[in-house]
């Protein structure tokens, strides 16, 4: 009865619909580094809520999501569907890219290369990282963004005491050491990231314990110049309450019929004692 009153509907069509809106990659870093606990629960932990509310913010905008460590891959191609975005974010671990390392100026060519649609345009890409980069050259990519209208926006994750990096050995906590046996501390590098968001003409965020202000990113999103884009929306949406409500009045002829058979068995069981104590 209440998903009755809830009205529930489906659409019964997709239909091709235009909509206005920015295309926004976002990259995100799972690096094993990103496991770091300085900021709790983890950096990695941390970067996914922030994308979870950056998805929140945005309004008939394209989202992309990257992933990368020692390499990059697309995780979610340029969609409107916000909810698919999210579930994809919450799949996001240190083990869905086979190579280990943090490979920024990757993360930024495979942006260049998959999301650039529209040369003439703007496309806004949002970098989620602790800086750590050991494996490439993060600003002449950057650079090469920027030439293809790409604003970077930068957010960093850790502090710059940094913290060790937590590894599982037979469900055992430890930190993953040096061939020395020192156990490794990973830092925040808020230099480069300053560096490569001021080549991509957008913002530095910090994040380092406390929740940032995504503000200033979300509103130089919103002042970009928008574009119009196809997409599919379901259409003629029809109520199918009828259904739950069918199924509650099937349930309440049931019930009818098992309080009648329970209320017979009762009398039976009565008389049946009643019968025994006036024989005793």
């Amino acid at each position: 009865m209440i998903l009755t009153l809830a009205n529930p509907q489906i659409g019964t069509k997709l239909v091709e619909g235009k909509r206005r809106g920015i295309d926004v990659v976002i990259a995100i870093d799972v690096s094993n580094s990103m496991l770091a606990e300085d900021i709790k629960p983890n950096r990695l932990e941390r970067a996914k809520q922030m994308v979870m509310r950056l998805i929140d913010k945005l309004v008939n905008d394209r989202i992309g999501i990257i992933v990368f460590a020692g390499e990059a891959y697309v995780q979610l191609p340029l969609t409107t569907d916000y909810s698919a975005a999210k579930l994809f974010t919450s799949y996001i671990d240190t083990d869905i890219v086979p190579t280990q390392g943090t490979a920024i100026g990757s993360a930024i060519e495979l942006a260049v290369e998959k999301c650039n649609f529209d040369e003439k345009r703007k496309k806004a890409l949002i970098i989620i990282t602790d800086g750590e980069n050991h494996e490439d050259d993060p600003f002449s990519a950057a650079e090469l963004a920027a030439k293809n209208n790409f604003v970077i926006h930068t957010i960093g994750m850790g502090t710059s005491i940094g913290g060790p990096i937590p590894i599982y050995v037979n469900g055992k906590k430890d930190f993953l050491k040096d061939n020395t046996g020192s156990v490794v501390t990973t830092r925040l590098d808020p230099i480069m990231l300053e560096k490569i968001s001021s080549i991509g003409g957008g913002e530095f965020v910090l994040n380092s314990g406390v929740d940032p202000d995504l503000s200033q990113i979300v509103d130089k999103i919103a002042k970009m110049e928008k574009k119009e884009y196809e997409t599919k929306i379901f259409s003629n949406f029809e109520s199918q309450y009828q259904y739950p409500l069918a199924i509650a009045l099937l349930f309440l002829i049931v019930e009818l019929f098992i309080n009648e058979r329970r209320n017979k068995l009762v009398l039976i069981l009565n008389s049946f004692v009643q019968r025994n104590t006036i024989r005793g």
